[in-house]
């Protein structure tokens, strides 16, 4: 079952783990892991936290670029054995050259982590990249077909990999896109009036929104919180999309998997919770924008 699946199940811990290694970036894991801890199913109720966060590394103890030390929880053979506990997958960003030249961890993980959605869709499965971590995917084949943002400095590299991943699997190139964040795959009602949907953000008269496109595409600010629903998604639909339907975030650089994050708690647990974590953090949520989501 989806931690998301229906009403009764709105109150489910959302089990996230965070996929280390050995000198990642410490905002890309340390936002995204302030904003989901501090999300709740009742904003009113401290024992309603809506995600539990779990860290897999190559060692115990697994060191960032800055010289912040993370517990793993546990080793990548483990994570692999026991992946389909998981509903969301975080990918910090770091030295990924070198985590691609080596073809180490978290690689293999990616790659299971996608065969496991294709093979069980009815389950409700989602990927984050932060920054540079959208290589990793990249170099994995995840982003064919898709549209997808990194780090600006790093829109070529993606780009190349993109490319020869392409080329290698025979499969459609990737939209590399200017955003804050880009989600795909994802499932939302715009609702009877798209006005009042707190996602959605107008385009400027020459149809760029907030930041400027490195590609055209017809994005659409945000989703709805699956609550906030009435209609529910057919399993059929959701496995005749790519990777079985996986929601798939990239963001830009490393403050980016803050907003990411803020949306995925409006996805999947409300809005108001999404907002009420942004409250308590001082911080002001910055939008990007859903590709090709379908309306269900």
């Amino acid at each position: 079952m989806s931690a998301i699946a229906d009403e009764s199940a709105s109150t489910e811990t959302i089990k996230v783990l965070f996929t280390l290694y050995e000198g990642f970036d410490t905002m890309s894991v340390a936002g995204p892991l302030e904003a989901l801890s501090r999300a709740q199913h009742n904003t009113k109720d401290t024992a309603t936290k809506a995600f539990e966060c779990s860290f897999v590394g190559n060692t115990a103890a697994m060191k960032s670029a800055q010289g912040a030390t993370f517990k793993a929880d546990m080793d990548y053979e483990d994570a692999t054995e026991d992946i389909e506990e998981f509903d969301v997958l975080v990918v910090p960003s770091g030295p990924t050259n070198e985590v691609i030249e080596s073809k180490a961890e978290p690689l293999a993980l990616i790659k299971k982590w996608v065969d496991v959605q294709e093979k069980n869709p009815a389950k409700e499965r989602t990927i984050i990249a932060v920054s540079t971590g959208t290589l990793l995917l990249a170099e994995q084949g995840l982003l064919e077909g898709l549209a997808a943002t990194t780090h600006p400095d790093y829109y070529t590299r993606l780009e190349t990999i993109c490319q020869n991943a392409s080329t290698r699997d025979l499969s459609e190139r990737t939209d590399v896109m200017e955003e804050r964040y880009v989600v795909n795959n994802a499932r939302f009602d715009l609702g009877e009036n798209p006005d009042e949907n707190p996602y959605i953000v107008r385009k400027r008269p020459d149809g760029v929104a907030a930041g400027h496109a490195r590609r055209k595409s017809i994005a659409r600010k945000g989703s709805n919180a699956w609550k906030e629903s009435r209609r529910r998604e057919s399993i059929a639909r959701r496995a005749s999309m790519p990777l079985g339907g996986m929601r798939v975030i990239t963001t830009g650089g490393v403050t980016a998997g803050l907003d990411a994050s803020l949306y995925l708690v409006a996805s999947l647990v409300s809005h108001e919770s999404a907002e009420e974590v942004a409250r308590v953090m001082q911080y002001t949520w910055i939008k990007g924008v859903t590709v090709d989501a379908i309306d269900v």
